[in-house]
């Protein structure tokens, strides 16, 4: 009940401030949709029980970013979020190409050289669609391979 009521209050905010700040987002609109899906993927992970503790992670001696970094009971878990407002080109899943999960990867060893080596870790690719629906479709892909 207490995510319901803070993604409310978040979208309340985010649309009063849409109504009454001036426009000072002038990224392009493919980043905008982007970080609308990074929260919605967000909140529907900690629906299922995710324990996010990272959102956004950058490494000083990596390239790359890692969208969220959550526990999934015992597993951490290295979160790669692709929102797509169509399904006609390819599938969010398939925009994670060897690049990115060679950087994600980098990433990924930079952040676990801070924890125990017996840690359980996995990678997870979360697909955001907006359909043209009033509520986005969200897939959680865990366990995908960070082979290239």
């Amino acid at each position: 009940m207490l995510g319901g009521c803070t993604r409310t209050l978040i979208r309340g905010l985010d649309w009063l401030a849409g109504r009454v700040l001036p426009a000072d987002d002038e990224r392009p609109l493919h980043q905008r949709v982007g970080t609308r899906g990074e929260e919605e993927a967000y909140f529907h992970l900690r629906k299922l029980g995710y324990i996010i503790v990272a959102r956004n992670y950058r490494s000083a001696r990596c390239r790359g970013e890692i969208d969220l970094i959550g526990w999934d009971q015992d597993v951490l878990c290295f979160i790669e979020v692709k929102t797509r407002t169509s399904r006609d080109v390819k599938t969010a899943e398939a925009a994670v190409d060897r690049h990115k999960r060679r950087e994600i990867a980098e990433v990924a060893r930079e952040y676990l050289r801070k924890l125990p080596p017996s840690c359980q870790w996995r990678f997870d690719i979360v697909s955001v669609y907006y359909d043209h629906l009033t509520r986005p479709q969200i897939e959680v892909l865990r366990n995908a391979s960070l082979a290239s």
